[in-house]
């Protein structure tokens, strides 16, 4: 991986997922959008991790609950693809958790069910 910041692989990633939408549109799958976007930053030399795990370290012991991320990007910043009517604040309350978990600062959730793909944009920071 390039040493690249959270902030640089951020505008990749918001401008990457611009590309997806102007070419597909609002109305399919996140999976679609998924793959899609996974497939434009590899385009753009950068390091993604699919369904990546997140485990939930409690009482110092390592619990599989399940979460997965949507994307890692350079194993610095993560994405969570929706296609919903709109993002929620329990989107971005699962997005902080997210990054608590991880130990990440830096995340965005990407609601590709809008006209307008930049009304779908919630870039999330971790303050530590």
């Amino acid at each position: 991986m390039t040493s690249v910041t959270e902030n640089e692989v951020g505008r990749i990633v918001v401008d990457a997922a611009l590309c997806v939408h102007r070419a597909l549109g609002p109305g399919l799958l996140e999976s679609v959008y998924e793959a899609c976007l996974a497939h434009e930053l590899v385009k753009r030399r950068m390091h993604v991790e699919r369904q990546k795990e997140l485990p939930v370290i409690y009482d110092g012991v390592r619990i599989d609950g399940g979460f997965r991320l949507d994307l890692l990007v350079q194993g610095l910043v993560i994405v969570e693809i929706k296609a919903a009517e709109r993002l929620l604040p329990v989107h971005s309350a699962q997005m902080l958790t997210y990054l608590k978990l991880g130990g990440y600062r830096l995340g965005f959730l990407l609601n590709f069910n809008c006209a307008l793909l930049k009304d779908g944009i919630r870039r999330v920071v971790l303050r530590l």
